[in-house]
C-alpha cells in the first residue's frame, strides 16, 4: 500500500518543511530590516542631524520597508502560484489529449533515473491511469514543482512584515532613550550581535560552519554601515 504524502513526511520528522516559503521570508526579512536600518540610522547620524530626526527616520524606514517587503512578497508568491496553476492546467490538457506521448515522455524520465526500460514503461503506464495523479508527477519530474506544497502568499507576506519590523526596529531602540555617540555605538552593537546570531542560526540550520555564517553576516552589515556613514558625512559637510 502506497504511503500518503503526509505519512511520508511523518516518517522523516528531522526534515524541515521548507517548501512553504515562510522560512526564507523570515530570514530575509530580519536580515534586510537590520542591515537597512542600521545603515540608515548611522548615515543620518553621521550627517549631524538631531537625535529626533534619526529616530523618526528609523521608525519611518522600518514601517515603510516592512509594508513594501510584505507587499512585494505577496505579489511575487501569488504570481508564482498562478503560473504554476496555469502550467498544471496546460499539462493536464496535454495528458488527456496526447496520453501516449506523455506516457513515453514519463517513461524516458524514469529511464534517466536508472529504471530498466520495462520497469520504466510499466511505472509510467501505472501513473498515467489517473490523470490527476499523473499531472502531479509530471509537474515534479519535468518542472521540479510540487503543486501540493505551494507557498501561501498571505503567510509569507505576514512573516516578511513581522521579521522586517523586528530587524529594523532593534537598532532604533537606543535612539528612544539617548542620542549622540552612545546611541550610534549601541545601534551598531545591536546590529552586529543580531547579525551574528542570525547568520549563525542560518548556518546551523543548513549544517554549515556557524562561525563562518555569523562572520559573513556581520561583514555585510559593517560594509553597508561604512558606506552610508561616508555618504552621511559628505552630505552633512556639504549642507553645512
Amino acid at each position: 500500500m502506497n504511503a500518503t504524502p503526509r505519512a511520508e513526511h511523518e516518517d522523516h520528522p528531522d526534515h524541515r518543511a521548507l517548501a512553504g516559503g515562510t522560512a526564507r521570508a523570515g530570514v530575509f526579512g530580519l536580515s534586510d530590516g537590520l542591515v537597512t536600518n542600521v545603515s540608515l540610522i548611522i548615515g543620518f547620524a553621521a550627517s549631524g542631524v538631531g537625535s529626533d530626526v534619526v529616530r523618526l527616520a528609523g521608525v519611518a524606514s522600518a514601517v515603510a520597508g516592512a509594508v513594501s517587503m510584505a507587499a512585494g512578497e505577496w505579489v511575487s508568491v501569488k504570481a508564482q502560484n498562478d503560473l504554476v496553476q496555469r502550467e498544471m492546467a496546460l499539462e493536464l490538457r496535454e495528458l488527456k489529449h496526447n496520453a501516449s506521448a506523455e506516457t513515453s515522455e514519463l517513461a524516458g524520465i524514469y529511464r534517466s533515473h536508472g529504471m530498466s526500460p520495462a520497469q520504466a514503461a510499466a511505472s509510467a503506464a501505472e501513473v498515467m491511469r489517473d490523470p490527476e495523479r499523473a499531472v502531479m508527477v509530471h509537474a515534479r519530474e519535468e518542472f521540479g514543482l510540487d503543486p501540493a506544497h505551494l507557498p501561501n502568499p498571505v503567510s509569507v507576506a505576514i512573516t516578511s512584515l513581522v521579521s522586517f519590523l523586528i530587524g529594523a526596529l532593534l537598532p532604533v531602540v537606543p535612539w528612544m532613550v539617548d542620542g549622540g555617540n552612545g546611541a550610534r555605538v549601541a545601534s551598531i552593537a545591536i546590529g552586529v550581535v543580531t547579525a551574528a546570531l542570525a547568520g549563525g542560526t542560518i548556518a546551523r540550520q543548513s549544517e554549515r560552519p556557524i562561525l563562518f555564517g555569523g562572520v559573513r553576516q556581520v561583514l555585510i552589515l559593517l560594509l553597508a554601515v561604512g558606506v552610508t556613514y561616508a555618504i552621511g558625512s559628505v552630505v552633512g559637510i556639504n549642507v553645512s
